[in-house]
């Protein structure tokens, strides 16, 4: 019988290569680039982030916070203050000292340009509201110390009476140690020497302890350690302590810092910023009045 012939087989199939889809890969770029962008930021900000998450939280689940909520007094200390700037937003100032708030220091300026938008409004209420102020800079590292104090010389009126100027130092963003602690020193000096009181200087405990301590000894410390007892420096280098970054003070419609004196409110009060010398010699207002007064008459 003859054989039939096979039919040709026909040629294997090759898959086609899927089609390319550049799209993807800029699309995950570009969501790595928002992530990497947002934890920077966050990391930056990440106390005003915090706060304005726990504010939308208690909008969302009991209707926003009253601004009547209260954190116990610190247990030990008989002077105690706050510390404030804009993100607190409108504070009642009668209705903060009214809860045994002391003193307060308000944000007045940062690095070289920037000026708190409520300084002014807090500065005026809560002097008038009978709290003992004081204002503070945030300094930033990467940025001339002089430059810094004068934007802070010409925003904070301060007048004997008040608290010393404070400048808060705890940015992490420098490259080198030295000049830190060379522009810190400039600023320290120079504002000094234009209010006639000593500064304080602010930092948190491990900023202090990496990058200032032993080098600004000669200035009162106000330092922020939270969730300890005490703060686990000698009770003989500092003199405020931040013990808290979320507190709750009737008249604040959210968190704020909260901190203590270490001391009667007599011995912060003698921290002030004194009166100007008189020039010898010079007579006071009521003795220049009394010499040009004409004599009475005798009757």
């Amino acid at each position: 019988m003859p054989l039939t012939p096979l039919a040709p087989s026909a040629p294997p199939t090759v898959p086609r290569p899927a089609p390319r889809r550049p799209w993807r890969r800029v699309l995950l770029a570009g969501l790595l680039a928002l992530l990497l962008l947002g934890g920077a930021y966050y990391l930056r900000h990440q106390v005003q982030m915090n706060r304005y998450a726990r504010r939308a939280w208690a909008t969302l689940t009991k209707g926003g916070l009253t601004g009547r909520e209260k954190t116990p007094l610190l247990a030990g200390f008989s002077v105690h203050g706050i510390d404030v700037s804009a993100y607190q937003g409108r504070i009642d100032w009668p209705e903060v000292a009214r809860n045994k708030v002391r003193f307060a220091f308000i944000k007045a300026s940062e690095g070289a340009t920037l000026r708190d938008a409520r300084f002014a409004r807090n500065w005026r209420e809560a002097r008038a509201a009978g709290v003992l102020c004081g204002a503070y800079h945030y300094f930033q590292p990467n940025r001339d110390g002089k430059i810094q104090a004068d934007l802070f010389a010409h925003t904070v009126p301060l007048a004997p009476g008040d608290l010393p100027p404070v400048l808060d130092v705890e940015a992490a963003n420098f490259h080198d140690v030295a000049v830190l602690r060379r522009e810190v020193a400039r600023w320290l000096r120079l504002v000094e020497a234009h209010y006639g009181v000593r500064p304080i200087l602010y930092s948190n405990h491990s900023f202090y302890q990496r990058h200032l301590a032993g080098h600004f000894d000669d200035y009162p410390l106000w330092l922020a350690h939270y969730e300890v007892e005490r703060p686990t420096l000698p009770r003989s280098k500092w003199i405020i302590w931040q013990h808290s970054d979320e507190a709750y003070v009737p008249g604040i419609r959210g968190v704020v810092d909260f901190n203590v004196f270490q001391g009667s409110f007599a011995a912060l009060q003698a921290l002030r910023v004194p009166a100007a010398p008189q020039p010898a010699g010079a007579l006071q207002p009521a003795a220049r009045h009394e010499k040009n007064r004409p004599a009475r008459r005798s009757h």
